[in-house]
């Protein structure tokens, strides 16, 4: 039989010796979050992302019948790489290449994660019961319709920051969320406060505008959302014009963001680390890309959501806006 008083302090034991950079736990309610993406999707600003409408985002209880708490953990994936076209001129390569998003350049995350998860929730319920009650474990890694980054500010991981990403003290925004949600009763952590203040350099460093007021994002206008999820031919030609090179993703309103750049420090998690053809892949490549080197490049890696019809129009787009120098 488990104590309860002393099952929190092993969860967070359990949780960092798996190898996760945080841990809080949340209580499984709705809060104010539940209003705020109600008016996300009134205004449109999911684009067409339709799944952010289900009716369980907005309600962890119908998630996972007798849900009490939420087991919420966040780990580290920085690495001190740049991209070339961030390197002074005499550095740069000479061919034109992309940029691809940081969360990108290793192993894909949810692999990752969720062998962290599935062996924290396999713990959780061989402990049997407390209070008579068998404990019942589920987790997530960006898998389910769970309103993460509020649950995780709600469990003291970080707050969330004005370009909607979750910011902490130790490691800035470069983390990966998941969440263990269980029929434990567990006290819950205090919420992260805001730390932000007064600085806008997120929305005044996107250069399409995302950022539509402090902490709401518009898909519709997001680098990010346009380079992974737009299956469209073409993407729209205001965003196309303001690329930058991001053929999948976009890391600019967390590579200005002062906690990144002063408090960032290099990931523990040695999958997180690039493959070498994912820093700075050359735009000629990728716009000329056979399905057999799509699989090859994008095997394990959460980059092959992006189909190879999708990295070859981003890449002809960029070079179309910008043309390589003629010798």
């Amino acid at each position: 039989m488990v104590v309860k008083a002393e099952l929190k302090q092993a969860i967070a034991q359990k949780a960092l010796d798996l190898g996760f950079s945080k841990v809080g736990i949340a209580k499984a309610e709705s809060g104010i979050e539940a209003e705020r993406l109600r008016d996300w999707l009134e205004l449109g600003y999911q684009a067409d992302m339709e799944w952010m409408s289900n009716p369980k985002r907005q309600d962890i209880t119908q998630v996972m019948s007798g849900v009490k708490s939420l087991i919420c953990v966040a780990l580290n994936y920085y690495t001190p790489h740049q991209h070339a076209v961030n390197q002074p001129k005499d550095q740069q390569n000479e061919q034109p290449v992309g940029k691809i998003s940081r969360y990108g350049w290793g192993r894909d995350y949810h692999k990752v994660l969720s062998k962290k998860l599935k062996a924290l929730a396999t713990w959780l319920e061989s402990l049997g019961e407390v209070d008579g009650i068998k404990i019942q474990a589920r987790y997530y890694v960006d898998t389910g319709p769970i309103a993460e980054k509020a649950f995780a500010q709600r469990a003291g991981i970080g707050w969330i920051g004005k370009h909607s990403n979750v910011i902490t003290r130790e490691y800035g925004s470069w983390l990966f969320l998941g969440e263990v949600l269980t029929n434990l009763d567990l006290e819950p952590d205090r919420p992260h406060t805001d730390h932000c203040g007064t600085c806008t350099r997120c929305i005044d460093a996107c250069p399409t505008g995302a950022i539509a007021q402090p902490f709401v994002v518009d898909a519709n206008r997001c680098i990010a959302f346009h380079t992974i999820e737009n299956k469209a031919a073409q993407i729209p030609e205001a965003i196309a014009a303001n690329l930058q090179n991001w053929v999948a993703g976009c890391d600019i309103c967390q590579d200005v963001c002062p906690w990144n750049q002063r408090f960032a420090q290099e990931t523990s998690e040695l999958d997180f680390h690039p493959f070498p053809h994912n820093i700075d892949p050359l735009l000629a490549d990728l716009a000329t890309m056979t399905e057999e080197e799509w699989d090859r490049n994008f095997t394990g890696s959460a980059l092959r959501r992006i189909k190879r019809d999708r990295w070859q129009r981003n890449a002809k787009q960029i070079l179309e806006q910008n043309p390589p120098p003629k010798n």
